[in-house]
């Protein structure tokens, strides 16, 4: 939709004239702009492209009061207006910023808020009108074909698979990356539930060990910041799955996850990179590159898997893979800014 179609249906919907649209920088599938209303304020409006996604979102939107509260919703547009929550920082401005003690605060509200969502949502999966499609298969399924089109020999991915069913089911956004978490003074705020729905409890704990699976805000963490992230996601998570104090059921978890998380970004970015590599964030000239990235994926997932003694034809297939893409020689992977010290 063209802004002025969008700016048309949503005063429809909200029954106000909206004018002076700023473009929020929406995905590859989606248009979000602030915009004003007759009455002096702002709200958000998103316009989709996929129905799946429209209906993820509003439906997320519904569930839970942490991100937006959802205004209207035009199913016939795709079409989405919500709460306006202001120009607050996210997690990624501070995490790319020069303030360690605020990021390391910023880091492990993030991993609380989304452990304490995760646990309140234990069970109450039928009140969630619509959720994601399940996705693990399909995008597993594309990186074995890469796989095979590369000439590296395709691994059991069996065990990875069965998180798709996994006992330990908990709501989320679905994209909890940096960018998407608004540091307010009311607190940590999701702002994107185009993908959410319940799923294993572990893909979202991975996230504090890749780190950020799915975002173009990726550098190095170090580990001990890692770890308090985890901790912090972890202690809330146990309230409702007290299974999951055993490391003998969490870490295996988590390492599965992240192969899971990798094999799917891989399947994104791989393709485009194979000639020539290219910035995350066109934008972000600081930000590393998407082989850099990669390579980096690869060569902590393989490492893991290899001291846990797990899964070794995954870990072989990602050692292949930095093999058969040595010729690239991407720079080390840098900590976050705001973690160098």
């Amino acid at each position: 939709m063209e802004t002025s179609e969008i700016l048309a249906a949503a005063a429809g919907l909200l029954g106000s004239e909206l004018t002076d649209p700023v473009d929020l920088g929406g995905g590859p599938r989606s248009v979000v702009l602030r915009v004003r209303t007759a009455e002096g304020g702002t709200v958000v409006l998103k316009a989709h492209e996929e129905r799946g996604e429209f209906l993820a979102e509003s439906a997320g939107l519904r569930f839970t009061d942490l991100g937006p509260r959802l205004l209207a919703a035009d199913e016939a547009r795709l079409l989405i207006a919500m709460e306006d929550l202001g120009a607050a920082p996210s997690l990624a401005d501070v995490l790319l910023g020069g303030d360690e003690k605020a990021a390391r605060e910023a880091l492990v509200a993030w991993a609380g808020c989304y452990g304490r969502l995760a646990a309140w949502s234990v069970g109450r999966e039928p009140e969630l009108s619509h959720g994601m499609a399940p996705w693990l298969e399909r995008r597993v399924g594309g990186f074995a074909a890469l796989l095979a089109e590369l000439g590296i020999p395709v691994p059991d991915f069996g065990p990875v698979l069965a998180l798709e069913h996994d006992r330990f089911r908990v709501f989320s956004p679905g994209d909890i990356c940096p960018d998407n978490n608004l540091l307010t003074p009311d607190g940590l705020r999701p702002i994107d539930f185009e993908a959410a729905g319940f799923h294993s409890v572990f893909l979202d704990a991975a996230y504090t060990r890749m780190p950020f699976a799915t975002c173009w805000c990726v550098f190095r963490l170090p580990k001990m910041f890692a770890l308090e992230a985890e901790r912090a996601y972890r202690s809330e998570v146990v309230a409702a799955y007290p299974e999951l104090a055993d490391d003998r059921v969490w870490r295996p978890g988590v390492r599965l996850a992240t192969v899971a998380l990798v094999a799917t970004m891989t399947v994104f970015l791989f393709d485009q990179v194979r000639e020539q590599d290219r910035p995350m964030n066109r934008s972000r000239p600081e930000v590393p590159s998407k082989r850099q990235i990669l390579h980096y994926r690869w060569g902590t997932t393989a490492a893991a898997l290899e001291r846990a003694g797990e899964l070794p034809d995954v870990a072989a297939a990602f050692r292949a893979l930095l093999a058969a893409t040595g010729h690239w020689n991407p720079a080390d992977l840098p900590a976050y800014p705001a973690l160098r010290a």
